[in-house]
C-alpha cells in the first residue's frame, strides 16, 4: 500500500472515529432531553390534578389547599416583603451547616484515618451517636447554646459532620491497597501514601458527599427551627399548623424544595467543574 492510500485509510478511520463520537453525544443529550421531558410531565400533571381537586372541592381545601391559592400566598408574602427576612436565615443557617459539616467531617475522617488507635476509640461512638434521632438532641443543644442561631447551627452539624466522616473514612480504606504497597515499596511515608494515593483516589467520593450534605443541612435546619427558632421557614411551618393555615405551611414547603433542588444543582455544577479539571 503506497503512501498516499495509507494516508487516506487513515484519514476515513479518524473520520469514521469522530462521526462516531458525535453520534453518542447527540443519543446521550437526546436522552437528556428525554428524562428531563418526563419529569416535567410528571411535575406538571400532579400540579394540573392538584388544582383541578383542589377547584372541584375533591380534597379538603383547607388542609390540602391548591396550587394557585399557594401561589398567591407566596407571591403575596414576597410582595410585602415578609418572606424575606423567613427565607435569608434559613439559607444562611443552611449554609453555614453544609459548609463546617463537610469541612469538620472530612477533617475527622482524616485524623481518624490517620490514627488506627483514635480509629478504634471512636468507632462505637460515631456508630451510636449516628444512629441518635437528632430531634431528641435537639433539646440538650438549645440548653447548651442557647435558643438561637447557634443551636439551630449546631443541630445541623450533628446531622452532617457524622455523615460525612463515615462516608470519607469507608472511601479512604476502599482504595487500592496494592497503590499504597507501591508507595511503600519506595519507602513512602503514612503521609506520602495519605497524599498520593488516599486522598487521589477518595477526591470524587468527597465531592459527592457534598450533595448529601445539601439534603442532610435543610433536614438540620428545619429540624432546629421546629424546635427553636422564632424567624425562618420551619418556624413558618409551625406557626402555619398553629394558625390552621395549612396554606402557609405548603408555601413553605414549596420554597424550601425550590432553594434546596437550587443548591444541589448548584453543587452538582461546582462537583462536574471539580472533576472535569482534575
Amino acid at each position: 500500500m503506497s503512501l498516499t492510500q495509507t494516508l487516506k485509510v487513515k484519514h476515513e478511520e479518524k473520520d469514521w472515529i469522530k462521526d462516531q463520537w458525535h453520534r453518542h453525544r447527540r443519543q446521550k443529550n437526546r436522552r437528556k432531553r428525554l428524562v428531563l421531558s418526563t419529569q416535567l410531565a410528571l411535575l406538571f400533571i400532579f400540579i394540573g390534578l392538584w388544582e383541578l381537586a383542589g377547584q372541584l372541592k375533591w380534597i379538603d381545601v383547607l388542609i390540602f389547599s391548591y396550587p394557585s391559592k399557594v401561589a398567591r400566598q407566596i407571591a403575596k408574602d414576597a410582595l410585602s416583603g415578609e418572606l424575606w427576612p423567613h427565607l435569608g436565615i434559613t439559607v444562611a443557617e443552611t449554609a453555614v451547616g453544609f459548609l463546617l459539616g463537610t469541612l469538620i467531617g472530612t477533617a475527622l475522617a482524616v485524623l481518624i484515618w490517620w490514627s488506627p488507635f483514635l480509629c478504634r476509640v471512636l468507632d462505637p461512638y460515631m456508630v451510636v451517636f449516628n444512629s441518635m434521632p437528632k430531634v431528641a438532641l435537639g433539646p440538650i443543644f438549645i440548653v447548651m447554646f442557647g435558643a438561637g442561631y447557634t443551636a439551630i447551627v449546631i443541630t445541623t452539624l450533628s446531622i452532617t459532620v457524622i455523615v460525612t466522616t463515615l462516608v470519607v473514612y469507608n472511601s479512604f480504606n476502599e482504595v487500592d491497597q496494592n497503590l499504597i504497597k507501591v508507595i511503600r515499596t519506595f519507602g513512602g511515608s503514612r503521609r506520602d501514601v495519605f497524599l498520593k494515593a488516599i486522598l487521589p483516589a477518595s477526591f470524587p467520593t468527597i465531592v459527592s458527599t457534598l450533595k448529601v450534605n445539601v439534603g442532610m443541612a435543610w433536614v438540620g435546619v428545619i429540624v432546629g427551627e421546629f424546635l427553636v427558632a422564632k424567624i425562618g421557614l420551619g418556624y413558618l411551618i409551625v406557626y402555619g399548623f398553629q394558625v390552621f393555615n395549612f396554606t402557609l405551611v405548603l408555601s413553605s414547603l414549596v420554597i424550601i424544595a425550590i432553594v434546596a433542588t437550587a443548591m444541589y444543582q448548584m453543587v452538582v455544577y461546582i462537583e462536574r467543574k471539580l472533576l472535569k479539571e482534575r
